[in-house]
């Protein structure tokens, strides 16, 4: 079974316990972040990175989930950015799509949504 840290038990009643796993919640945001027009990808770290040259894709690289306590959620993005788009049009709507879409699909409870310019796409 997976570590429990990476874990989150989003309801538990009578009729039983519905669990998620922080990489889903990630690909929930990652998916959101790229339907913003001026986002090229989102920009992994160097696990990420060569595990991407073996040829195996993974949705939610470049995104960081942070679940608290109270299951409170904060979201880190590492986006790349095309060349001409205003980057804090793109920063809030990468927020707000985020925030909706991790909310409404998952039930958590999103707290902030952090974006940072990993790079900029010149084509």
């Amino acid at each position: 079974m997976a570590d429990d840290r990476m874990i989150i038990t989003i309801k538990e009643d009578e009729a039983g316990e519905v669990r998620i796993a922080e990489e889903v919640v990630a690909i929930v945001a990652a998916l959101a972040a790229t339907e913003v027009e001026g986002v090229v990808t989102l920009e992994g770290n160097i696990t990420n990175d060569m595990v991407a040259k073996l040829g195996i894709k993974k949705l939610s690289k470049g995104v960081i989930i942070n679940i608290g306590e109270d299951k409170t959620t904060e979201v880190e993005l590492s986006i790349v950015i095309r060349y001409g788009y205003s980057m804090p049009k793109v920063f809030s709507e990468v927020q707000e799509k985020v925030k909706i879409a991790v909310e409404n699909m998952t039930g958590l409870k999103v707290s902030a949504v952090n974006v940072r310019i990993a790079s900029v796409d010149l084509e």
